[in-house]
Formats: C-alpha cells, sequence, structure tokens
C-alpha cells in the first residue's frame, strides 16, 4: 500500500527530533527532505549546505538554484521531485561526512525510498553513490548512466554543487541531465506495464548499467 503525506511527515518529525549522532549539536536544524509522497523521481544529494540548515529545506542555496534550473531545461517542475540528502544534518564546516554520521541516517533514507518508491533517483555526487550503490564504480565513470536495481532505475549525477566549482562539469551535468528525461519517459512507460500486469523479464536485484547505455561507458 502506497505511504500517505501523514506518513511521511511523520517521518519527518521524527528526522527533526533524532540526536543519533553528534551532528544534532551542531545543527540549527536537520533538513528531512521535501517533496510529495507521489513522486515518481527523487534526487538524493549529500548534506545540508548553511542556508538548508537555516531554513530547513533541502537545495535551497546555490546549488539548489541550479539544480531546479536543470531540471526546468528539460521540463521537469522541482515541486513533483521529492529532495533529500543521505545525511541530514549540516556537518560543521560543509565537511565531507563521516562514516558514523551516514550510518546513523541510513535508515531514515532507506525509509524515504519505501515510501516514495519512485521510478527514478538521481544520485547527486560520490558521497550519495557510495551510499545508494556501493561498489557500482565512480561517479567520473558512472555519470549519466541508467543502472537498474529491480524495477528503479538510478542515475548518478555530478553534485551541482561541483558545478559551481568547476565550470568545466556544468556541460556534462547540462548533458546529463538532458538523458534524465528519456530515462524518466521509459520509467513511466515501464510502470504502465507492469499495472497492466505485463512483466519486466531479466530483472536485476544488483545495480548494473542499462544495455543501451553500455557504450557510454567506454
Amino acid at each position: 500500500m502506497a505511504a500517505t503525506t501523514e506518513e511521511l511527515l511523520a517521518l519527518h518529525e521524527r528526522v527533526r527530533a533524532c540526536t543519533a549522532c553528534p551532528l544534532h549539536a551542531t545543527r540549527i536544524q536537520a533538513v528531512p527532505g521535501y517533496g510529495p509522497v507521489t513522486a515518481r523521481i527523487m534526487a538524493v544529494g549529500e548534506g545540508p549546505g548553511e542556508t538548508e540548515d537555516r531554513e530547513g529545506k533541502p537545495f535551497v542555496g546555490a546549488a539548489g538554484q541550479l539544480l531546479t534550473r536543470l531540471l526546468e531545461s528539460v521540463g521537469l517542475d522541482r515541486r513533483d521531485i521529492y529532495i533529500t540528502n543521505i545525511i541530514k544534518c549540516r556537518p560543521p564546516g560543509n565537511r565531507d561526512p563521516e562514516q558514523e554520521e551516514v550510518e546513523a541516517c541510513s535508515h531514515f533514507l532507506d525509509e524515504q525510498v519505501t515510501m516514495l518508491d519512485p521510478d527514478v533517483i538521481l544520485v547527486l555526487g560520490r558521497h550519495a553513490l557510495l551510499r545508494l550503490l556501493p561498489g557500482a564504480g565512480g561517479i567520473s565513470r558512472l555519470h549519466g548512466q541508467r543502472l537498474r536495481r529491480g524495477d528503479r532505475a538510478y542515475v548518478p549525477l555530478y553534485h551541482p554543487a561541483a558545478a559551481l566549482y568547476n565550470a568545466s562539469l556544468m556541460d556534462t551535468l547540462t548533458a546529463d541531465m538532458q538523458r534524465v528525461r528519456g530515462y524518466l519517459a521509459d520509467a513511466e512507460a515501464a510502470r504502465a506495464r507492469r499495472a497492466q500486469g505485463v512483466g519486466v523479464v531479466g530483472a536485476s536485484t544488483t545495480a548494473q548499467p542499462d544495455p543501451s547505455d553500455q557504450l557510454a561507458l567506454f
């Protein structure tokens, strides 16, 4: 049974009250996630930054503004997407999250994925890639590729913040987002087939590049 908005909001409240790792002592507020429980696409980044820590919403700083523009460039409305991070509290000085912090937040992200059951997850940056698809490979090799796990597609992308600091990544990120639009169309068609009782042959439980994308890996 699909999760309700009330169930998702209850999870958000548990995130806000969490004291499972030391980050709770330095945060202004936790940042659970934002978007409708009906979202078919989910974006997962690394962790909140200064602006997110202050406002309590993910991706509302400069990187978030870039993400919004990228989504709009392929006809996607940010309000229809659920956005979150692998950790829900800002690390001091925006440093990389530590393993114990990622582990403390892991069950929250797992619950979010289960509740939304999205068709496509945009994996923003190397930390999100390590958390969601451990062992799949590096972001520099997999960016823009569609990796399948069961009925779900994962698309690793450079984190928008990386493109802000390294302008050479902007064209790559823009091109990768253009591919996402096609992946979403494929996912919507596959969901419609499943709803009609048409199975997907050969669905894998491990993350594998989609055969149709394989040439782009080399």
